[in-house]
Parts: C-alpha cells; sequence; structure tokens
C-alpha cells in the first residue's frame, strides 16, 4: 500500500503511547502532529482558568517529546476545520486522524469537521483513546441506559474480563513537519498560577511518573488511603487522564500487571478498589454521552423546581474558605492554591454549598470547572449532581453531611485542616439549624 502524509488531530490525547489515531498514522505514512487551539468551539464550557494552565504545560511536553522525535508539534488557532484545511493544502495530507471526544459540544463540532473534510475527499479516521468502553457500547439488557452505577460496573468488568488490554507502548513513526511548516505562537490565556507546590509535572513522562508512584506508596491501602485527606493515598491521576497525558487502558494494565506490581494482584481487594473509581470516570462519560443537558440541568428533570436560594455573600464566603468550618475551609483554600481539591473533601464541601447553604449546585459546578486543573465536564457534572440528589445513582437528598463528623473520620487529628485552613472564624451558618431547613425544603419539594 502506498504511504502517504496524514494529519493526527491532537485534542485531549496529549501522549505519544497508546494513542491509537497516532499508531494508526503511523502504518499510513509519515506523520503531521497538530494541536488546535479552538476554546470557542467548547461553547459554554470553554476551558477554565486552572485548566488552561495544564493544558498549555502539557502541550509544551508534548512538543519536546516530538522534538526528540526529530519533528515538532504544530500549534495553530481556530476555527478546527479552517485550520486542518489550510495543513491538507500546505503538506499535501491525504488523511485526517483523530481520537473521540464525547462532549455535546465536541460531538457536534467532530461530526461537521468530519462531514466537511470527507467532501474534500480526504480519509477520515477516529478512534476511542480515552476510555475503556465507549458510550454507545453499553446498554441494560432491557435496551435502555444505565443509571445505576452497581450495574453498570459489572457491565463494564463483563467486557473488560482479566485486564489485558493491547496497546502500543512503543510507536516508532515518521514525522512530517519541515521548517516550511507554520505553526504560530499561540497564546493560551491564564491568570492561575499555583501557590503551593503540588508536585505537578503535566505531560506523558510525568503521568507515567505518578502512576509508578501511586502503585509503589499507596495502592496498597487505597480502600482507606483514598478516604483521608490528611493522608497522600489517592492516585492524583485525574489531570493525567482528562488531557490523555496516560489512557485508563494504561492505567488497569499496569496494576493488574503481577510482572511489573508484585505487590497487589489484580483480584485483590486494593486494585479492584482503585480500577472501581476509573470505572466511575466511565460512567460519568457515559451518562453525559446519553444525557447532553445534564451540565446545567438536573437528570432528574423535577429538581429542576428545588427551592434553591442564591445568596451572593455566603456564596464568596465558601469560595474564600470562609465558612467557619476548618475541613470546608481547608478544601477550599486547597483549591485556591493548588487547582486541587481531595475527592472526600470535594464532597463535603459540595455538600455544604448545596444542603448547608441551599446554593444551586450549578453555581459549584461552574467554579469548579473554572478553578480545577483536572475540571472534566462529564466528571464535574455527575460528582454535583450526585451530591445534590438529582442525578443518576445519587445520594438521597436527606444524606446531608455534618462537617465537623467527617472532618473526625477522615481528619481525625486536624492535620488537613491546619494544613489548609488556617486560623478559623465564626461559622456562617449553624449547621444543625441548616440540616433542618434543608429538610423542610425538600419535605415542600417532595409534597409539591
Amino acid at each position: 500500500m502506498e504511504k502517504h502524509s496524514v494529519i493526527v488531530w491532537f485534542r485531549r490525547d496529549l501522549r505519544v503511547a497508546d494513542n491509537p489515531a497516532l499508531a494508526e498514522a503511523a502504518a499510513a505514512g509519515a506523520v503531521v502532529p497538530v494541536y488546535i487551539w479552538s476554546p470557542e468551539e467548547d461553547g459554554e464550557w470553554a476551558p477554565g482558568d486552572a485548566a488552561r494552565w495544564w493544558l498549555a504545560r502539557s502541550l509544551e511536553a508534548l512538543g519536546r517529546d516530538l522534538q526528540r522525535r526529530g519533528g515538532r508539534l504544530i500549534v495553530r488557532r481556530g476555527p478546527s476545520l479552517d485550520a486542518l484545511r489550510e495543513l491538507t493544502q500546505e503538506t499535501g495530507a491525504r488523511g485526517v486522524y483523530w481520537n473521540r471526544l464525547y462532549e455535546p459540544a465536541a460531538i457536534a463540532r467532530d461530526k461537521k469537521v468530519e462531514r466537511e473534510l470527507v467532501r474534500d475527499g480526504l480519509e477520515v479516521k477516529t478512534f476511542n483513546a480515552s476510555l475503556l468502553i465507549e458510550p454507545d457500547e453499553l446498554r441494560t439488557k432491557q435496551g435502555g441506559v444505565y443509571r445505576v452505577f452497581t450495574p453498570f460496573w459489572r457491565a463494564v468488568m463483563e467486557r473488560v474480563g482479566e485486564c489485558n488490554f493491547e496497546f502500543q507502548s512503543k510507536l516508532k513513526f515518521e514525522l512530517r513537519t519541515e521548517n516550511a511548516l507554520r505553526g504560530e505562537n499561540v497564546n493560551i490565556p491564564c491568570r492561575f498560577e499555583p501557590k503551593r507546590p503540588a508536585d505537578w509535572i503535566p505531560g506523558e513522562a510525568g503521568a507515567k511518573k505518578q502512576l509508578d508512584r501511586f502503585i509503589k506508596n499507596h495502592l496498597e491501602n487505597y480502600p482507606v488511603g483514598r478516604d483521608r485527606p490528611d493522608w497522600d493515598g489517592t492516585s492524583r491521576l485525574s489531570p493525567h487522564l482528562h488531557f490523555g497525558e496516560i489512557g485508563p487502558r494504561q492505567v488497569v494494565g499496569r496494576v493488574c500487571d503481577p510482572a511489573l506490581n508484585p505487590g497487589v494482584g489484580s483480584q485483590a481487594r486494593p486494585t479492584t478498589a482503585f480500577i472501581r473509581q476509573l470505572v466511575w470516570r466511565e460512567f460519568a462519560h457515559y451518562l453525559l454521552f446519553h444525557f447532553p443537558n445534564t451540565p446545567a440541568e438536573p437528570l432528574r428533570p423535577e429538581f429542576g423546581k428545588f427551592e434553591w436560594k442564591m445568596d451572593k455573600r455566603k456564596f464568596e464566603a465558601w469560595k474564600q474558605g470562609r465558612t467557619g468550618y476548618p475541613i470546608v475551609d481547608a478544601g477550599m483554600r486547597q483549591l485556591i492554591e493548588t487547582g486541587w481539591m481531595h475527592n472526600r473533601v470535594r464532597m463535603i464541601v459540595a455538600s455544604f454549598l448545596v444542603k448547608d447553604l441551599m446554593i444551586p449546585w450549578q453555581a459549584g459546578a461552574r467554579y469548579f470547572w473554572e478553578t480545577l486543573v483536572d475540571a472534566d465536564l462529564a466528571n464535574n457534572t455527575l460528582g454535583w449532581q450526585w451530591v445534590a440528589g438529582c442525578g443518576a445513582d445519587a445520594a438521597p437528598f436527606f444524606r446531608i453531611y455534618n462537617p465537623g463528623l467527617q472532618a473526625k473520620k477522615f481528619d481525625p487529628d486536624g492535620e488537613y485542616a491546619r494544613r489548609w485552613a488556617g486560623a478559623e472564624i465564626k461559622p456562617i451558618v449553624d449547621h444543625r439549624a441548616a440540616a433542618m431547613a434543608a429538610m423542610a425544603a425538600y419535605r415542600r419539594f417532595k409534597r409539591g
């Protein structure tokens, strides 16, 4: 078969290993790697400030990786279709390959781009690089969409089997990025800068290093450690997974490989607990794919009539970590200073916002979107709707986290609170009274 140049359109798959679009393009001919900055194509969910900080550094890392292979990453400004058309004319490329995204705006944009490029006579191929199983591949026995996690988990594990994944860990390819090809000095605007180092290393090498560190030091105690913000017991892979610096198949294959991970086997409780969290990520993308309106609207439509109360003063106090509840304030200040927050604490601060303050979950979701380096539309939507009781398999509304009891259970010595919260201040609400008011509102909602 005659070989020719193929454009690989990088998006949130900023890696070389286990990159199906790149592997297929390498087999077809010389690779023209391009990233297109086009935030307006994401609609109202363009990358937030902290995510842009990570993205810029991840692109730099990918660019260095490609430079070491004798080429360079071409970065262009959108619109994406225009940029791709220009590049095909400049290179004579006969194909454009990319890995699929699953957010509503991205799906609509990609369909249009594919349709127009095919009309231009180009070969278009798309692949799955970010999920174990794509959202349109799983249905209930009745043909419906899963809304409860446990049967979804079972269905995924039946498909995944014994964690055997085949992918290219070392890929050889020819890069076609002659100096004549125009690359733009694209500015990705960002006001965020971590105030405290969080040991982040954006990029594929940083993702691999973080996974190895987690397996070596924390996987064995993961079922307990994942809930302790005073420990360093989570994987901290979420931004790496979001930007595709590592793929879930790589992660599962690595933690299940007895040769690479002899301490914890594939059937051991810690490994299962960790993979379960990866499947929660799959569940989030599955729900967003099938219910594309959920970033702004509750999956359970009746919650659209719930009597939330937007109090701007209290909302600002929550954002600034000045609620008077140490574990809540610690989480919010960790977010401000590092762009990340421990997952257990995310649930605590979210519950405080929607149930103690009765502020709509959408306001909290939007703030997280702007301030998290791992801001992911699917994960963010599932998490906030779960806490608010209005999503799939959600915690019931009457499950109201007591911030004091949560602190005693998961930060028993107060180490996490001391590290991040600073001096204690007077609480902006009384939790007991706030919980009673929330339950009264819930009872009125149920009657209504």
